[in-house]
């Protein structure tokens, strides 16, 4: 009971039904104030007419004078109890029993002002009906100059009480049929539609990689439709967020299981090339060098591999050092020389490194030896069957270095264009995993630069790499 209770308290359709009948209320005393003033003034009026009425019956009688039975007869009528009336310079009184011993109040109609009505009904009300009072006012021509009447004050004021009364039984039922109207008005505009809303968050809060618990937005074109419309999208993008993180993760469980075989393998061969180093032919030397390299890098990536979107991945261990040399140790372990390489067709593809001999890069060498690795791995895919040519540049321009990747493919697909640099979702062929373009990314940010697509087309496709000089 209490929990529903509090509940009530704490809800927005009690709040707004509150609010409405307290500021209906508000708008009523306003409304009051200057109605009650006027009531009384008509109240007043009354009298005053009914008084004209007696005194005229005096003013009209032979010698202006008439029986005392006729006289209290005549105030009695009209709920007064004396009539002061100046009349040819000379003041006639009509009188209901004995003179009043005191004027609880005087009041002067003629040249009393709306606010001093305001305060005259309240001194009225606040007096509680108890005492004699005094009005003056203009009369009828053939009655004088000026007309005074008595007249207690209980009678008044038990009249205003009534009006007051009803005027707030009225009030309060305009206030709780307004009131009603409102609520029920926003409740079915704004309060169940956000209840709808927050009722979606809680349960998409519980469950969020659940679709049947994802909010569906109505067809409603104002603000709130606006946020429904907003709401789903967001639930929609993360719950694949959601979902590629679990992608990653059971990649990395996957890949955490072969990972000591796959390193115990790699060593085998390490150990193999070592005893290469040993034959004095220059050339066996060089290629076992380049081997051992090669090796050496690929147990560094076995033990790291697939780490994208983890929170332990190693900052870069940033080191200036040869770009020209590093674009030829990718060259090598694609398997491309500066010839034409035969694809078994009439296809050839060519690697071209016209990185200048002596241009030095600021950055982790072991990361831009991965990004140029799959920039240049994406591009010889897609010109597997149709042979092309591979191009690495490079330049320095206003303390940033520039490294441009660019291939003579048939361009990038729609789908591929769509989902740059998104993970399982970039891959511009079947056997793609859609990761080589989203690792790039990553790593070139981790050393401060960024990459981006400067142009794709049937006639090629060129990624921009850059990354701020030291200074």
């Amino acid at each position: 009971m209490e929990h529903g209770v509090e509940s009530l308290r704490s809800s927005l359709s009690s709040r707004l039904l509150l609010l409405t009948i307290s500021f209906v209320m508000v708008v009523e005393v306003f409304v009051y104030v200057p109605s009650i003033a006027q009531f009384r003034r008509s109240f007043l009026e009354e009298r005053f007419a009914a008084a004209q009425i007696a005194a005229l019956s005096l003013v009209e009688a032979p010698g202006n004078a008439i029986s005392k039975e006729l006289e209290t007869s005549l105030l009695r009528t009209a709920g007064i109890k004396a009539i002061s009336l100046q009349l040819d310079d000379r003041r006639h009184l009509m009188l209901d029993g004995d003179a009043p011993e005191r004027i609880a109040g005087r009041y002067d109609m003629r040249h009393a002002a709306a606010f001093d009505y305001v305060l005259d009904a309240f001194a009225t009300l606040l007096r509680g009906g108890e005492g004699t009072i005094l009005i003056t006012d203009t009369p009828l021509p053939r009655l004088g100059d000026e007309i005074s009447i008595i007249m207690e004050e209980r009678a008044l004021f038990s009249a205003m009480a009534l009006y007051s009364r009803n005027v707030m039984v009225l009030s309060v039922i305009i206030s709780f049929f307004t009131a009603g109207l409102v609520f029920l008005s926003l409740h079915l505009l704004m309060v169940r539609p956000l209840r709808r809303l927050t009722r979606s968050m809680v349960l998409f809060r519980q469950r969020p990689d659940d679709p049947e618990r994802a909010l569906i937005p109505s067809s409603r074109s104002d603000e709130l439709g606006v946020a429904e419309r907003e709401l789903a999208r967001m639930q929609e993008e993360l719950r694949f967020a959601l979902n590629q993180r679990k992608r990653l993760a059971a990649v990395g469980a996957a890949v955490s299981k072969v990972n000591h075989d796959l390193r115990n393998i790699l060593a085998t061969a390490q150990l193999s090339s070592d005893r290469l180093l040993m034959f004095d032919d220059p050339k066996v030397r060089d290629m076992s060098q380049r081997m051992i390299s090669a090796i050496d890098r690929a147990i560094g990536l076995c033990e790291r591999t697939l780490k994208y979107g983890r929170a332990d991945e190693p900052p870069p261990d940033k080191r200036t050092f040869p770009l020209h040399r590093l674009v030829e140790e990718v060259q090598t372990t694609l398997g491309l020389d500066q010839k034409a390489q035969s694809t078994g067709s009439e296809s050839a593809l060519q690697f071209r490194n016209l990185v200048p001999q002596d241009f030095q890069l600021h950055a982790d060498q072991d990361h831009f030896f991965r990004v140029l690795m799959n920039l240049a791995r994406n591009a010889a895919n897609a010109m597997e069957s149709t042979g092309g040519e591979i191009l690495v540049t490079a330049m320095r321009k206003n303390n940033c270095d520039f490294v441009r990747v660019a291939d003579s493919g048939p361009g990038l697909p729609k789908k591929a264009l769509e989902n740059l640099f998104i993970p399982f979702k970039g891959s511009a062929n079947a056997r793609g995993t859609g990761l080589g373009l989203a690792i790039v990314a990553e790593l070139v940010e981790a050393n401060g630069g960024k990459v981006s697509l400067e142009r794709t087309s049937d006639e090629g496709t060129v990624f921009v790499i850059e990354i701020p000089s030291p200074a």
